[in-house]
């Protein structure tokens, strides 16, 4: 057994850790599982409210990628470089030499999603998707998962109606 400092340390490293990932985790549930219900319940419906739920694997690298960046930015002195391996030698690296660039790109990164996010409601409208809550669930999704999400929207062709 270790002494009570030794396991007070390894607590808060590990609850900010596991916080992190429980909040990711139910986040990500939470969120596909409103969008699945919204998707199936409009399921019949024209293009006027066409969304479809982004893929959890590249949904989820973005998730994980931007949070340790913002670990990165915001509690570096938590992460645990040794466990880390390359990654943490890697992101120490960054951290001592490159400080402002890993601010700027945290930034940077959240201001693509936010403008990847009005792209798509740009995209909503020249496609033809008319209802504003299925806008609000592709701004959201796209905001939350970037590209893993645009892309699907981006590829969406509706049909076209037929002129007599």
């Amino acid at each position: 057994m270790g002494n009570a400092r030794e396991d007070e340390t390894y607590f808060q490293r590990t609850s900010l850790f596991w916080v992190t990932v429980i909040i990711l985790s139910f986040g990500y549930y939470t969120v596909t599982r409103s969008f699945k219900m919204v998707a199936k319940s409009e399921a019949g419906g024209a293009a006027a409210s066409y969304f479809r739920v982004a893929r959890p694997l590249p949904s989820l690298v973005t998730v994980l990628v931007l949070g340790y960046f913002g670990w990165m930015v915001f509690w570096p002195e938590s992460i645990p470089y040794q466990s880390l391996g390359p990654l943490g030698s890697f992101t120490q690296y960054l951290l001592k030499h490159h400080h402002t660039l890993v601010h700027g790109g945290y930034w940077l990164s959240w201001m693509i999603h936010v403008g990847e996010s009005l792209f798509a409601i740009v995209l909503c409208k020249s496609k033809g998707i008319t209802d504003a809550g299925t806008q609000l669930l592709w701004f959201l999704q796209t905001f939350l998962f970037g590209m893993a999400s645009l892309y699907y929207l981006i590829a969406f062709r509706p049909k076209r109606q037929k002129q007599t």
